[in-house]
């Protein structure tokens, strides 16, 4: 997968200029590799699902999480509303209905079915979605076997979108299913045990000397709208913690009544830590003296060097509070991150748990993969950000109000999926993801 999407994103489809947007060209490009690109992404997803039984895959636990066999069909609806109604002729969708069932969001195209009822789809069922999807597969073949060399570049784009839409979901399917199957008394194995040593490498802070830089997309392959355009800003002076905040971290904290002390929460922060009575990070259980938590290879043991996730941004400030230091803000991420190549542990690895990081890892560990970061940054539209016209300009621009940016991946997200300029967004409260720490500390 790594080698058809890389080199499909960085080198073949986009023809860029250094300093200004340009249009995707695909004059090295060919369409055996992009339908090869379209069938590996297609076929990790069905990979993925196969683990689950069609019980499973119904499961939506809470009004944020959907059903696996959803994500399976949404993804499928994409291609469809967005390629095939409009460009392939005489094409017809299996069943009209999929046009209101399997709709997320996007208000341009139609109605679409309450998102917190979404379990209550049993028909059409897991085998009728794989048909389904075999269908949108069947078809994209043919749109893009047809089309000439100028009709094919007009829709490459879209193509492109709709593989990294997929992505996204791949990394929904991982958090959802883990959301739902954690509330089984069995707690449900679905992956291979991660395997931690016993003590963290120990974190120390790096400085840098910020100053005026660029930040965003810079064109050089595939990014999403909300990452440009590329645009100048200042950094203060900050330092960085070398790797994320680990278990045997936050369990000092919790060990030092950080749940219990206002003084180290916001204020929306302390209302939810009351309002839920919270005590530890999601998934975290105490029998006697240990602390276990829900993965996806069932209750295990907290290991004090993984790093520590499922935390919301209240939690993260609180932690950071108590230790005397702050969250980055997404720039000062992306300056260091800029810097470093985007690799580490990814959901490639399949086992959807956070590992250690290693003593051979850069001095800047686990920058990229394990944790997405949360940052001080709300999520806001950079200086000139335009949405994109008709319906697909709903993809992103029309969420950005009261969510915070969170950077860097996770152990759920396909590894050529992320880059320093990724921007992924989610409320204050919000903790089903693997979400995690990494400490910043002023310098003037």
């Amino acid at each position: 997968m790594n080698d058809f999407m890389s080199s499909l994103i960085a080198t073949d489809y986009l023809d860029h200029q250094a300093s200004q947007r340009t249009k995707p060209s695909l004059t090295a490009h060919t369409r055996t590799r992009l339908n090869q690109a379209f069938q590996t992404v297609r076929q990790r997803t069905e990979m993925f699902a196969a683990r689950f039984s069609a019980e499973d895959q119904n499961i939506q636990s809470m009004a944020d999480a959907s059903p696996l066999k959803w994500h399976r069909a949404h993804t499928s609806w994409f291609f469809e509303t967005f390629l095939l109604k409009p460009y392939l002729k005489g094409y017809a969708s299996p069943d009209p209905l999929f046009a209101h069932l399997f709709n997320s969001y996007y208000n341009g195209v139609g109605t679409q079915y309450p998102r917190a009822q979404r379990h209550l789809i049993s028909r059409p069922d897991c085998d009728a979605v794989g048909r389904y999807r075999e269908h949108v597969d069947a078809a994209i073949a043919d749109l893009v076997s047809g089309f000439s060399a100028d009709e094919l570049e007009r829709i490459a784009p879209l193509v492109i979108l709709g593989l990294n839409h997929e992505q996204q979901h791949q990394e929904l399917m991982v958090t959802d299913i883990k959301h739902g199957l954690s509330f089984n008394p069995s707690a449900p194995s679905w992956a291979t045990r991660a395997q931690h040593q016993q003590q963290a490498t120990p974190s120390r802070w790096i400085e840098f000397s910020g100053g005026l830089h660029q930040f965003g997309s810079a064109d050089h392959g595939f990014a999403f709208d909300n990452e440009g355009p590329r645009h100048a800003s200042f950094v203060h002076p900050f330092a960085l913690a070398t790797r994320p905040v680990s278990c045997g971290d936050y369990l000092a904290f919790i060990d030092d009544d950080g749940y219990s002390r206002p003084e180290l929460w916001l204020s929306d922060g302390w209302a939810w830590c009351r309002g839920q009575e919270s005590k530890a990070p999601l998934y975290w259980r105490k029998d006697n003296q240990n602390w276990y938590h829900y993965t996806a290879a069932g209750m295990v043991e907290v290991s004090p060097s993984a790093p520590v996730c499922h935390l919301n941004f209240y939690e993260a400030c609180a932690f950071a509070q108590w230790s005397d230091a702050r969250l980055p803000s997404e720039y000062e991420w992306e300056l260091v991150a800029a810097t470093q190549r985007a690799a580490g542990h990814f959901s490639d690895r399949e086992l959807f748990q956070p590992t250690a990081a290693q003593t051979d890892e850069p001095e800047l560990a686990q920058l990229y993969g394990d944790v997405w970061e949360w940052t001080t940054s709300s999520y806001a539209p950079y200086p000139g950000f335009k949405p994109a016209n008709g319906a697909v300009g709903e993809y992103n621009g029309k969420f950005m109000a009261n969510q915070m940016v969170l950077r860097g991946g996770s152990c759920a997200t396909p590894a050529d999926h992320i880059r320093a300029t990724y921007r992924n967004f989610f409320y204050p409260a919000d903790r089903w993801q693997f979400s995690g720490i990494r400490l910043a500390r002023n310098l003037t």
